[in-house]
C-alpha cells in the first residue's frame, strides 16, 4: 500500500524534487515523490520477498558473467523534464559505466538519465495504476532500455494483463523508441535483452515469495 504524506496538492505545499531528497529520512523508510507530493512505500512481506528474489538471481547473473552492472539498495530515479517527481524502484540495474555521466549521484543517489539504466523492476501493490499508467510512460520516456512489471496478484488491469487476470510478469523493452511487451507466466523463461541468459520463470520468481 502507499499511504499519502501531504493529503492532498490543495491542501499541501508542493515539494520540488530537491525539497524532497533534503528532506527524505535516511533509513527510515522508502519515500517516492509524486508531482510534488510524498508518498511512504508500506510494502507486504511478499512483496519484499519478491523484489528481494529478483535482485539475488540477477546480482548472480551479474557476478557470473562480469557485467558492469550494480543494483543499489536504493536510489531515486528522476523523469525527464520534470523537477517535482522521482521514483524509488523496486530493483534498480545501473550500469556503472555511465555514472561520471550522473550530476546527482554521488550526492544524491539520483538518476536522470535512461541510458545508465539496463532495467528497472516494480513489484506491483494495490496501487498498480502507478506502474501500469504512471512509471510506465515516465520510465519510456526516460529512455530505459527494460522495465519489468512484477504482478504476482494479478492485479493489473485486463488491458494490460488480459483476461482472465491471472499472476504475470510484463516485460517492456526499448524498440525504435518505444516500449514493447511480452507476457509472461507460470512456466514460461522470462526473455530479457539486458540478461539474455537468464533461466527463470515467474513460478520461480513468486515461490521466493512463498505464494
Amino acid at each position: 500500500m502507499i499511504k499519502t504524506l501531504l493529503e492532498s496538492e490543495s491542501e499541501a505545499q508542493l515539494m520540488t524534487l530537491e525539497e524532497f531528497l533534503d528532506w527524505v529520512p535516511d533509513g527510515s523508510g522508502r519515500y517516492e515523490l509524486h508531482r510534488g507530493v510524498v508518498k511512504e512505500m508500506q510494502p507486504t512481506g511478499t512483496h519484499e520477498q519478491i523484489a528481494g528474489e529478483i535482485a539475488a538471481e540477477l546480482t548472480l547473473e551479474i557476478r557470473r558473467l562480469q557485467f558492469p552492472y550494480l543494483i543499489p539498495r536504493q536510489c531515486i530515479i528522476k523523469p525527464l523534464d520534470s523537477d517535482n517527481s522521482g521514483y524509488s524502484p523496486d530493483v534498480t540495474v545501473i550500469n556503472k559505466n555511465y555514472l561520471d555521466q550522473e550530476p546527482m549521484w554521488k550526492k544524491r543517489s539520483t538518476i536522470t538519465q535512461g541510458e545508465t539504466l539496463p532495467l528497472v523492476v516494480e513489484v506491483v501493490s494495490t496501487n498498480w495504476q502507478d506502474d501500469y499508467l504512471l512509471k510506465l510512460s515516465e520510465y519510456e520516456k526516460l529512455g530505459i532500455q527494460e522495465y519489468w512489471i512484477i504482478d504476482y496478484l494479478g492485479l493489473g488491469g485486463r488491458r494490460y494483463i488480459g483476461n482472465p487476470k491471472q499472476p504475470t510478469i510484463s516485460v517492456y523493452q526499448m524498440i525504435d523508441g518505444e516500449y514493447m511487451v511480452n507476457l509472461f507466466r507460470e512456466n514460461d523463461r522470462i526473455q530479457s535483452v539486458i540478461f539474455p541468459e537468464l533461466n527463470l520463470t515467474p513460478t520461480q520468481i513468486f515461490k521466493g515469495g512463498e505464494l
